[in-house]
């Protein structure tokens, strides 16, 4: 059994409690100081999280708690109006202790980002970006389903309308949390009639459908995530239809926000594998009179690589924030590839990053008893290249490759 696996649920709520004494007293709750009091709450059950494939149920209380749910939404809707920056921050804060914690934050806030970017100008998701942020609801996604697996262009199931009234019955290979969540938001095709690819996002509140689950979720890593499949059927008013196509959704802010807040949950975790190869190390040299055990060298690759990784992603995050109003930009071959890419690139870093940890650590590291284990996060992190797979971008960007010119200089 290890030292995480140990902790009582009473000792749970002690890294937090000290958390918010030492850094949320009066007038000083920032959203870093909050971020850490969850980030202390997902550590302290991620274990019995990944053990038990379960619901991270404390780390989201703890969210709420925090009013971290809403933090995107402008101000005048009841939100803090956070930056990209700021929630790309929190994935990667909460990923040290928990990546299925982070990743749900993650996918909830991408939600978030479509319905401030392309809602205002409905008064349904004006009022549900209200209720977000006074009730901290969580959003779940459903972009997958049928045999389509992580084409999230196409669709098979379309809307029904009747009147002013919509229905959808989508059969959901996965929705992450779905059980767990107070929303769903989905795509879908826009009518019976419509192509796969000529698609809607809709927001969906829990009184508005049900879930029959046909597909369980036991999985090498992020358990936690509780990404089952489900029947998804759902009875709403056409108004819960954003009013933006969803392909321009999906340039604009659904492929960015999602690849970003993504990159920086698989950044997190290797951060914190890395962390415990460090501890790993530092003990070792204690009990060896400052020797270094054979595997420091990887140490030091860890270390290099995940400067990069947290250097690609800060990047990548300032990049996006540089063009986010401007549609032509976002929606141009050159901005759609290099987002693809930095997922690409960012996820495959990540699980370098963890292996070489690993072999810091070396039988410490690869142990599931003990204090310096590094199992969890290597499985969480071996999502990373499949959830939207690799190969799948590769091949859809190797086209426009194929198209552009080489730099001409190291400065291009």
């Amino acid at each position: 059994m290890t030292r995480e696996a140990r902790i009582t649920p009473l000792q749970r709520l002690q890294p937090v409690t000290d958390v918010i004494a030492e850094k949320t007293g009066p007038g000083a709750a920032t959203l870093e100081a909050r971020t850490a009091a969850v980030a202390a709450m997902a550590a302290a059950c991620a274990a019995a999280v990944d053990r038990d494939a379960r619901f991270p149920e404390e780390a989201i209380a703890a969210a709420r708690a925090q009013r971290l749910l809403g933090i995107m939404v402008p101000r005048e809707l009841g939100g803090e109006g956070a930056s990209l920056a700021d929630v790309v921050d929190v994935c990667y804060r909460l990923g040290r202790g928990c990546a299925s914690t982070a990743m749900i934050y993650a996918m909830h806030q991408t939600k978030i980002a479509c319905l401030v970017r392309h809602g205002r100008s409905s008064a349904w998701h004006e009022r549900l970006l209200r209720r977000i942020c006074a009730e901290q609801l969580l959003l779940a996604s459903s972009t997958t389903e049928g045999q389509g697996g992580g084409d999230i262009r196409s669709s098979a199931a379309a809307v029904e309308r009747n009147g002013s009234r919509i229905g959808l019955e989508r059969r959901a290979t996965v929705i992450s949390y779905g059980a767990y969540a107070d929303g769903v938001v989905t795509t879908a095709r826009r009518s019976a009639d419509a192509a796969a690819s000529d698609q809607v996002l809709i927001a969906f509140v829990k009184e508005n459908y049900v879930l029959e689950p046909f597909l369980a979720w036991d999985t090498l890593g992020m358990r936690g995530t509780c990404s089952a499949g489900f029947t998804l059927k759902a009875q709403g008013d056409i108004e819960q239809i954003l009013p933006v196509p969803y392909d321009k959704i999906h340039q604009q802010t659904m492929v960015p926000v999602a690849h970003l807040s993504w990159a920086a949950v698989w950044t997190g975790a290797a951060a914190g594998a890395v962390e415990r190869a460090q501890s790993f190390l530092r003990n070792a040299a204690r009990q060896s009179n400052g020797q270094l055990p054979p595997g420091a060298p990887h140490f030091m690759k860890a270390t290099s690589a995940l400067r990069t990784l947290r250097s690609l992603v800060a990047s990548a995050v300032r990049n996006y924030e540089a063009v986010a109003d401007d549609e032509r930009a976002l929606a141009s071959l050159d901005f759609q590839t290099t987002i693809n890419l930095a997922k690409v690139e960012a996820s495959e870093l990540a699980v370098s990053v963890v292996l070489s940890a690993l072999r810091a650590c070396g039988l410490s590291g690869y142990r599931n008893d003990g204090d310096f284990s590094v199992g969890r996060h290597l499985r969480d992190v071996l999502s990373s290249p499949i959830m939207i797979n690799n190969d799948r971008i590769l091949a859809n960007v190797s086209g426009a490759a194929l198209l552009s010119a080489l730099p001409a200089s190291v400065q291009s």
